[in-house]
């Protein structure tokens, strides 16, 4: 029995040490710990909760961009039994021959430079266009009047990259044609339009200044007796080789000092845009699929510039063109047939079919419904975004507080 009951008093003391050393209070010591056991298990309820929403939010904004799933996704499922070293992801426009001969796959291409010059053409515009062309340039005609077979007889054609789709617009083609990895050799790209004068252009000498400038995308200045100028800071300045913004206090755009932003700075025109590798990779993502004119990306450009966009996106004034503003893309407006004396109004409808369609008017009214949906898709996204922080109004304040310091 003395036995039994020092083994009962040995557990006794064995349960009262763990319970905090003294015998009776274990039932005090764990009501006294409910209360932050409590504030433990909301603390990791909370901390749960947030994880899982902030997983759920990426996960729906991943969905809406890549459909299919992440491109990590999709280049491990589609490439997980090749060998990594046979992967090539990207291309070029490179013409190459049916065969070969021992002696020429022994050249090896020595030249530094891989520059592209995409151009929408009309056979209408033949002539101007053979004059735009530059021949030590990877040439790649978009076009969009269906008529390719009128160019052959330019010694050019036949080593220049043809596509034709009917009445489809520059940005249309550049979306799919042009996408970053298939133009990714290329150092700079040239993506024209086909109204252009360049008696005073020489692209050698605009890609050094475009070079020696540090831009990532520029236009040549525009002739001031260029048919449709639309923003002042395009026009040339006679007494300068690039610039990068204006001043002009008129009109409903006021370019001061204190401007930040395009069109007083920063900004070009999407006539005649020039970009560099890395400036061509954003604007491909930049350009919407189904909005094919382009409308309001002009003042968006300037996130692409990798880097302050009023120092990294530029005019040059010392190489420049003249706009002849030729409007052709859709064609004129149609003309209706001249009815003879003899043919009654009813046979002319019959003979005219529909009622004739101003086709230019159409297209404006196109372009700027267009420029709406870019802009409210725009106000989405960076309200969506809860991660992205507008670059650009970080550099303003700096640059207010440094005025503001200055006056002081």
């Amino acid at each position: 029995m003395k036995a039994l009951k020092s083994w009962r008093s040995l557990f006794r003391k064995r349960n009262a040490g763990l319970d905090g050393g003294v015998p009776g209070k274990s039932g005090s010591n764990k009501m006294k710990q409910l209360p932050f056991m409590g504030i433990v298990c909301i603390v990791m309820l909370v901390i749960v909760y947030r994880t899982t929403n902030y997983q759920y939010q990426q996960t729906e904004m991943e969905t809406k961009i890549l459909p299919f799933g992440t491109v990590e996704d999709l280049a491990s499922l589609t490439l997980v039994n090749l060998p990594r070293g046979i992967i090539q992801p990207r291309s070029d426009l490179e013409l190459r021959p049916l065969w070969s001969t021992s002696s020429s796959r022994s050249k090896v291409d020595v030249s530094s430079d891989h520059n592209l010059l995409a151009i929408p053409v009309g056979i209408k515009q033949k002539y101007n266009v053979d004059a735009i062309v530059e021949k030590n340039f990877t040439i790649i005609l978009f076009h969009y009047d269906g008529n390719m077979d009128g160019w052959w007889d330019l010694d050019w054609s036949s080593k220049a990259i043809h596509i034709v789709a009917q009445n489809q617009t520059k940005w249309w083609f550049a979306k799919r044609f042009l996408h970053p990895d298939v133009v990714s050799v290329y150092d700079y790209i040239f993506l024209w339009d086909e109204d252009l004068g360049v008696e005073n252009f020489h692209p050698g000498r605009y890609l050094d200044i475009m070079k020696s400038e540090g831009l990532e995308i520029s236009q040549p200045a525009l002739d001031p007796n260029s048919t449709d100028i639309h923003h002042r800071i395009t026009i040339r300045k006679r007494m300068k080789t690039v610039h990068r913004r204006v001043w002009d206090l008129r009109g409903s755009v006021k370019c001061s000092n204190t401007s930040e932003g395009p069109p007083c700075t920063g900004f070009v025109e999407g006539m005649a845009p020039v970009f560099s590798r890395s400036a061509w990779h954003c604007t491909w993502h930049l350009i919407q699929n189904d909005l094919v004119h382009g409308w309001g990306m002009d003042m968006k450009l300037g996130y692409c510039a990798q880097g302050d966009r009023s120092k990294k996106v530029g005019v040059i004034d010392s190489e420049f063109i003249v706009h002849q503003g030729i409007q052709t893309l859709g064609g004129g407006s149609p003309s209706p047939r001249k009815a003879s004396k003899d043919t009654s109004p009813e046979e002319t409808v019959k003979r005219q079919g529909t009622p004739a369609v101003d086709t230019r008017s159409e297209i404006r009214r196109q372009s700027t419904w267009e420029l709406q949906v870019f802009r409210e898709r725009w106000d989405k996204a960076v309200k969506e975004d809860r991660t992205w922080v507008d670059p650009f109004k970080n550099i303003q304040r700096r640059r207010t507080g440094k005025r503001k310091s200055r006056q002081s």
